[in-house]
């Protein structure tokens, strides 16, 4: 037998409009009523409707999460499932359902965004990366539609609620970190320059070498598309240079990991012969060998409060663009070492 609204208000003796309420969590209705109708709907089994809640509040009680690839590439980053983690603890405290993007490449993704907004598939979006140039993005805020970023906008940034970490300050530390270390020689390696975060933190490093009169090298840099397509070259040819590098800074710890590995085949010892650091401390920065040196950039803290944030914008559509900056730590293990 299928429990309706009304069972639960002739139950908790109250009107089916005071069930709705409650369902809603309303403010107009006291935490003792409230209380007594949830005990009512759990005796007796009942689950609210949300589909059909939802073409009467014209809401879908539902996130969009948009990731900068197609999910089966995401996940293969542990960023994506602790970001996720943190988005998903707001939402469930909101009582929201996440609808996750699928799309492969820039368009496909553009394309089922505008998907999603035009059909009122979602209340909001979560993007989780801030491309230079993103069609995604600027359809997003010429249409009014709610959506708070992961990343530092592009363009518009006074007008775009955005979620971020300072990462041309923290990359600056880094690098004036190796340097107060010995090192002169540091190559910037991985992230690709179509991304805020890597030019924020190219920056970052380039600050860095500025106020310590080391001269920028454009050889010390190396991009993540090289990276994908041979890792191990690119190492190889950087520490052939006439004054390979004694130091790296990586734009995350997947990256070092596999720099890592690459340098020991060529019998190139970390930390003795060259140094490392990295950001996102995921856990097993802690047990690699050696353990790694990593900027945690608070993942958890990121989705959470970028959630925190739509929430909000979508309950108060004229609020104003708010710019939340989340704090890091720098975790130093043994990868970095004083160069002789």
């Amino acid at each position: 037998m299928i429990v309706t609204i009304k069972d639960v208000a002739k139950r908790a003796n109250v009107a089916p409009s005071t069930v709705s309420r409650v369902i809603a969590n309303s403010p107009r209705i006291s935490e003792q009523t409230k209380k007594r109708v949830r005990e009512v709907m759990e005796e007796l089994g009942y689950h609210p409707n949300f589909q059909a809640r939802s073409l009467v509040a014209k809401s879908t009680q539902t996130i969009g999460v948009v990731m900068p690839n197609s999910a089966y590439y995401a996940f293969q980053n542990p960023f994506f499932p602790e970001v996720l983690r943190g988005i998903s603890t707001s939402a469930h405290e909101n009582k929201y359902g996440i609808y996750l993007s699928t799309g492969s490449d820039e368009n496909e993704i553009f394309n089922e965004v505008v998907s999603m907004v035009q059909g009122r598939r979602v209340d909001g979006i979560v993007l989780l990366y801030s491309r230079i140039n993103d069609k995604t993005m600027k359809f997003l805020h010429d249409s009014n539609f709610p959506f708070v970023v992961v990343g530092r906008p592009y363009e518009n940034e006074e007008r775009i609620s955005f979620v971020d970490n300072d990462n041309i300050y923290i990359t600056k530390q880094v690098t004036k970190y190796l340097i107060e270390l010995g090192h002169r020689h540091i190559a910037f390696v991985g992230g690709s320059l179509h991304f805020v975060v890597t030019i924020d933190r190219l920056n970052g490093y380039k600050l860095a070498l500025e106020e310590a009169d080391i001269p920028f090298n454009e050889e010390y840099m190396v991009h993540e598309e090289y990276i994908k397509e041979n890792g191990r070259e690119a190492i190889r040819l950087l520490m052939s240079l006439d004054s390979p590098p004694t130091a790296l800074v990586t734009q995350d710890d997947l990256i070092a990991y596999e720099m890592i590995s690459h340098l020991e085949d060529m019998n190139v010892n970390v930390p003795n012969d060259i140094s490392i650091i990295s950001f996102n401390n995921l856990m097993l920065s802690e047990h690699s060998k050696p353990p790694l040196t990593s900027v945690d950039i608070c993942i958890y803290q990121l989705g959470l409060e970028a959630t925190n944030c739509l929430i909000e914008k979508m309950n108060k559509p004229d609020s104003l663009p708010k710019r939340i900056t989340i704090p890091t730590k720098f975790i130093e293990r043994k990868s970095c070492k004083k160069k002789k």
